[in-house]
């Protein structure tokens, strides 16, 4: 959530960091935001006012009661003060209201080094490994899959409807050892506290890290409990804090968790739908980060490099997409996203968006933190990313490494732990 003072103190910069966005009604929302902000002031005062008008005409009151005099005019004009008090706290509750609500639906102001505009304006950073190009017609990883006997699309469908999927056998092996192999990664190497969260929130929660109230049509919800499932373990490793006032020394707190993830935009229309490309429930690790304000620019850097090193170890080709403001998540100021390539299907596939948020998420969850001690409390940080998605990843493992008969090669860091060298379709066995 934006800071009122900062949209109060220099408007001017909100509004320009909307415009970079592509956000239409965000100078009419921070235009709003001043008028309410006036009003709910000029309330506020006018009742102090007329407060301490009451406190002085009661102890008049009281000595004229006292002398036996009639005080009958200043007991009416009280009461007539009385009811204008109450007038004025209905329209300081109703400011506070409507400003609340138009806080939570604005988005974070992008970094300005982030450049603006929309998907076309992202900026390529950086490349990493040579694009495979099989000397044979690569194939997609749905038929490899099929065959291969690990990836059971049919089955997904009749159980739960399209945007879903069944993993088989050493498929589904092969899963279970990426996550296991990415948590012992960034516990073991990069200092990460692993955490086991709920998959199951609150909808504070989910407003806490900005999927709500924006995102409602994307999320679940399990109407009887009134909770939501989870579309990342962001939500709950970002809310593990929530109203906590943390000291200096607890800082940088680094947190990885394995969680499904539940998203209803999978299916959206136009999208690539086909196999493992865009499904309703995936699985995923998250990275994420509570730093303080002067170092999260530069741990954005790191977490970014510590999701890279997942793809380097398994020997998959990338890229570094540094996102345009438009094209922006709704509470990051920052996004580098990574994008593996896929041969058999021939695109760059996103399997990790790496974001600073600033203090944006820790002002709706309230998370803060004393730099020393007697200093004022100030926000955290949050910075958040994948390390990574997996039915991408998987995409990119089976279309990387097929061979011409329909057999793929398992990257080397990963045989030991699975057993096996390869998948070779049953025909082969």
């Amino acid at each position: 959530m934006l800071d009122l003072k900062t949209i109060r103190s220099d408007p001017d910069r909100v509004r320009e960091a909307m415009s970079r966005r592509g956000l239409q009604n965000g100078e009419a929302a921070v235009g709003e935001l001043l008028t309410l902000d006036e009003e709910r002031r000029a309330a506020v005062r006018r009742g102090d006012d007329l407060r301490a008008r009451r406190n002085e005409v009661s102890r008049v009151i009281g000595e004229l009661k006292q002398k036996g005099e009639d005080a009958s005019g200043l007991i009416e004009e009280m009461r007539t003060v009385g009811r204008e008090i109450g007038e004025l706290e209905d329209q300081v509750s109703e400011a506070d209201r409507r400003t609340q609500t138009l806080l939570l639906n604005l988005p974070n102001c992008p970094l300005r080094e982030v450049d603006p505009g929309g998907e076309e304006s992202n900026r390529l950073i950086r490349e990493w490994g040579e694009p495979v190009a099989h000397p044979f017609p690569a194939r997609p990883h749905w038929e490899l899959g099929e065959e291969l006997g690990v990836l059971d699309l049919p089955r997904g469908a009749k159980v739960s409807g399209s945007g879903f999927t069944v993993l088989r056998g050493a498929g589904a092996r092969l899963q279970r050892v990426l996550i296991d192999w990415m948590l012992d990664l960034h516990v073991q190497r990069h200092g990460y506290e692993e955490l086991r969260v709920p998959y199951l929130v609150t909808e504070e929660s989910l407003t806490g890290t900005g999927q709500l109230p924006k995102f409602a049509e994307d999320s679940y919800l399990t109407e009887r409990d009134d909770l939501w499932l989870i579309p990342t373990a962001e939500v709950p490793l970002t809310n593990l804090h929530r109203d906590e006032l943390l000291g200096a020394d607890q800082l940088p707190l680094r947190y990885t968790a394995y969680s499904p993830c539940f998203r209803r935009e999978a299916g959206a229309a136009g999208a690539d739908t086909r196999g493992l490309l865009r499904v309703h429930q995936f699985d995923k690790v998250e990275l994420v980060r509570y730093e303080t304000p002067e170092r999260s620019r530069e741990a954005l850097e790191e977490l970014t490099a510590e999701a890279e090193e997942v793809l380097q170890e398994l020997g998959l080709a990338y890229r570094v997409i540094r996102l345009a403001a438009g094209d922006l998540g709704f509470s990051s100021a920052m996004t580098y996203d990574l994008e593996v390539w896929a041969p058999g299907v021939e695109k760059w596939l996103e399997v990790s968006s790496c974001s600073n948020c600033l203090d944006y998420q820790a002002r709706r969850v309230n998370v803060r933190y004393r730099p020393a001690p007697g200093e004022r409390p100030e926000f955290v940080h949050t910075l958040n990313g994948s390390a990574l998605a997996l039915p991408r990843l998987m995409v990119a493992l089976f279309e990387t490494y097929q061979r011409e008969d329909g057999s793929v090669e398992m990257p080397s860091v990963l045989q030991e732990r699975l057993g096996f060298s390869e998948l070779v379709p049953p025909s082969h066995s």
